[in-house]
């Protein structure tokens, strides 16, 4: 069975066997394999798969409609596909809990990704029509998610760019009715102007439009950020941990004021991390004096152990843009993306009973 906006995983195409070892991709459950006499659409199978005791949904939106909509580069559209190269491959263990996966695929971007190939962003009309696919894109991302959210699903979406926090954020808070909490690992506060979407303004949007009611950004540049942004952020009552002040403190102390402050909001918890964060890791913006990858792991297991975390949102590794070559970024951005999404599942699974 095909589901509307959703590409199918088959992880026989990623798996490398290997005698006597099971992979994550031997042992995940798979949407396809859900689907049975009882269940005739998408979210029969999710309630299907949920009552089999998986709770946790991988899901990738391969696109780079948004920072190219932000004036950015492409790349990011292949982060999905060295995830699975990467992830699948992982063994399974005890000590990780692919009991509790649900392996759905992809949100289907390429007809959209088509449209907006030879659109060229420094020409104003162009670039609308990029902001308008990119408008688009949303309501193919939040067709995929709300339903998971109303199921009980958590989420681990790996982008694609960043522009995906807002399907994330308003899937959310259309599901559970109140406003959500965001913690971003991000030199960019992406509260740009609401002049169309794009990578730049997911958090700006969704807060208006009432899905975003707490918002802290992690690492922020306040030479990276324009004005405008950090004046609107600051209006609607956001704060934020900027890099420089990350370098005269210990990351431990700044992660659990972080923690803290995200635990007492009491609201659902969006854990976002734009990758360009991260030091020398090939991104729509690559950054040569960010955090480590211990610090994203750390970032991203403490807030997980929060019991209100719904999802952990891993947007804008670009593989295409490594200086060594696309092989060398598939590789590192599929171990770095794989260990972030470990660290959710660790994250997760020390929370009080």
């Amino acid at each position: 069975m095909a589901f509307e906006h959703l590409q199918l995983v088959d992880p026989s195409h990623y798996v490398k066997p290997r005698q006597h070892e099971t992979r994550v991709g031997q042992a995940v459950a798979l949407l396809s394999e859900v689907v049975n006499e009882s269940t005739d659409g998408y979210s029969e199978a999710l309630s299907e798969a949920y009552k089999n005791g998986q709770r946790v949904a991988v899901v990738g939106v391969p696109e780079s409609i948004g920072p190219r909509a932000n004036l950015g580069r492409s790349g990011a559209e292949g982060a999905w596909e060295a995830f699975l190269n990467s992830f699948l491959n992982l063994q399974a263990t005890p000590h990780l809990p692919v009991q509790e996966l649900l392996l759905v695929g992809a949100v289907s971007c390429e007809p959209l990704q088509q449209q907006g190939a030879g659109l060229d962003p420094q020409d104003a009309g162009e670039l609308a029509r990029l902001r308008e696919l990119c408008g688009e894109l949303d309501q193919q991302v939040m067709r995929v998610l709300r339903p998971l959210f109303q199921a009980g699903f958590e989420v681990i979406l790996v982008g694609g760019g960043h522009n995906n926090a807002y399907p994330l954020l308003r899937s959310l808070a259309d599901v559970t009715e109140v406003g959500c909490g965001a913690v971003n690992l991000d030199p960019h506060a992406d509260f740009r102007l609401r002049e169309g979407r794009h990578s730049g303004n997911g958090f700006s949007y969704a807060y208006v439009d009432g899905a975003l009611e707490y918002y802290h950004v992690v690492g922020l540049h306040e030479g990276k950020n324009n004005a405008t942004s950090l004046k609107q952020m600051r209006d609607a009552g956001f704060r934020y941990h900027s890099i420089h002040r990350l370098y005269d403190m210990f990351f431990t102390d700044a992660m659990q004021d972080v923690t803290a402050k995200a635990a007492s909001w009491l609201c659902p918890l969006g854990i976002e991390v734009d990758i360009d964060a991260l030091s020398q890791v090939p991104a729509s913006a690559f950054n040569y004096t960010g955090l480590t990858v211990a610090q994203g792991y750390r970032f991203v297991s403490q807030l997980a152990e929060i019991e209100t975390a719904r999802y952990v949102h891993l947007a804008e590794a670009a593989p295409a843009l490594h200086p060594s070559g696309k092989a060398a970024g598939e590789l590192q951005v599929g171990q770095l993306l794989s260990e972030l999404a470990l660290a959710y599942l660790h994250g997760r699974q020390r929370r009080n009973p």
